[in-house]
């Protein structure tokens, strides 16, 4: 398939196109906002980098792609205006996009905590509610996948996957063990139409999709 990832250039994005290219039969390309981010995506494996920005008119990105991988964001250090603009209404007008275009499959990087924003980063778990809804009421085949604290860790490729996980105290999940589980939603048929929460475990990733 031909897989449009949003946010490419992001830490989630970059591990998830490098993931795309070496791991998949699937065919990398890389939204970003930045021309000059070309040259890098294209040697870890993007087949073509697309240029656009999500707070203006995204134009015919969604044409000709077989599925989307929206794990953009507006990043920790901006403000509510900005979450609002990119994590919500850039999805939102992203996924209005693909469904006219006849994606077949559209993954949403979410958060823990989308289900019940509260707590010091409300504005932002609200604005990821409104999309991931706004995703789920579109008509769209759709994954929704919910990680807890990102980190920079090395990738275990086991993970604990549940609609609700209870018990999070102070877990965490390495960014590729995300990018893998957004790319392996892909291929298993398990995963479509659900939301699901993401944090390490002691399960392998396609094991713990297809038990979901």
């Amino acid at each position: 398939m031909k897989v449009l990832v949003v946010g490419a250039n992001g830490h989630t994005g970059r591990l998830l196109v490098e993931y795309l290219a070496n791991n998949s039969d699937h065919h990398p390309y890389a939204m970003v906002r930045n021309e000059n981010q070309e040259k890098d995506l294209m040697e870890i494996g993007a087949v073509e980098v697309v240029v656009s920005d999500l707070e203006e008119d995204i134009g015919r990105v969604t044409n000709g792609m077989d599925a989307i991988i929206f794990a953009a964001g507006s990043g920790s250090k901006t403000g509510p205006e900005k979450t609002i603009a990119v994590d919500q209404e850039g999805a939102i007008k992203l996924i209005d996009a693909a469904k006219s275009s006849g994606v077949q499959h559209f993954v949403m990087l979410s958060s823990i905590g989308a289900d019940d924003p509260q707590g010091p980063i409300e504005h932002y778990l609200k604005a990821k509610k409104i999309a991931d809804d706004h995703l789920q009421n579109s008509g769209l085949t759709y994954t929704i996948v919910r990680p807890g604290r990102l980190t920079h860790d090395r990738a275990t490729g086991k993970v604990e996957l549940a609609e609700k996980i209870e018990l999070m105290d102070e877990r965490s999940i390495p960014r590729g063990d995300v990018a893998h589980v957004l790319a392996a939603s892909l291929e298993i048929d398990n995963a479509k139409n659900k939301v699901m929460e993401l944090l390490s475990g002691d399960k392998e990733i396609e094991l713990a999709l297809k038990m979901l």
